[in-house]
């Protein structure tokens, strides 16, 4: 199938255009979930609140998840190429990174459970919760997403001609980062006043 098949009257790539208004309409999903954290961030209802954070912990979780934006590049380098191998290779590099990344947060939320934060301790706790809940569910689909181009190369069902899925994938992936920057930055690094 010819690219041109694909492009819009402005000459854009459809599926392109149709990504990055997915992605504009999710930046609104977390606009508005911050803005609920920063309302209730200092409404802890008598509960644990930021004291539990462990921000040298979730700094390393945060780095790993940082860094594999650079293997998600690498893999949509390798795609262009055509080193399929290779593609692979830094895929599943992304999509490792991303399992370390929800591991870390599943061990916090458990920690945090077990301390006595729990979604509906406070006002404070369930848009934590909410917020950071929302980013991991996420992360886990751009993870699967990941896995299934990985075994879909495999299969030699996504040839080396179609490194549109690898980029668009890509896409996500570096906006479910950016957006943790802004997470992390939020929630965890600017005390509550």
């Amino acid at each position: 199938m010819s690219t041109a098949a694909h492009e819009t009257s402005l000459g854009l790539d459809h599926r392109k255009v149709a990504i990055w208004a997915f992605l504009g309409s999710e930046f609104l999903f977390f606009g508005a979930f911050i803005s609920s954290f920063l309302l209730y961030q200092n409404d802890v209802n008598e509960g644990p609140g930021v004291e539990l954070f462990d921000i040298p912990f979730t700094s390393v979780s945060s780095f790993v998840l940082l860094m594999s934006s650079v293997t998600m590049v690498l893999a949509h380098s390798a795609h262009v190429r055509g080193d399929m191998r290779r593609m692979r290779l830094w895929v599943l590099a992304t999509a490792f990174q991303g399992m370390v990344f929800i591991g870390g947060q599943v061990f916090e939320f458990t920690t945090f459970v077990k301390e006595g934060m729990a979604f509906t301790t406070s006002p404070f706790s369930s848009a934590f919760f909410a917020l950071t809940g929302f980013h991991g569910a996420h992360v886990t689909v751009g993870i699967l997403m990941l896995l299934s181009l990985a075994g879909l190369t495999k299969l030699d069902r996504v040839k080396p001609d179609q490194h549109i899925k690898t980029e668009m994938i890509g896409l996500y992936w570096h906006f479910v980062d950016i957006i943790w920057i802004i997470i992390f930055t939020v929630v965890y690094l600017i005390p509550a006043g």
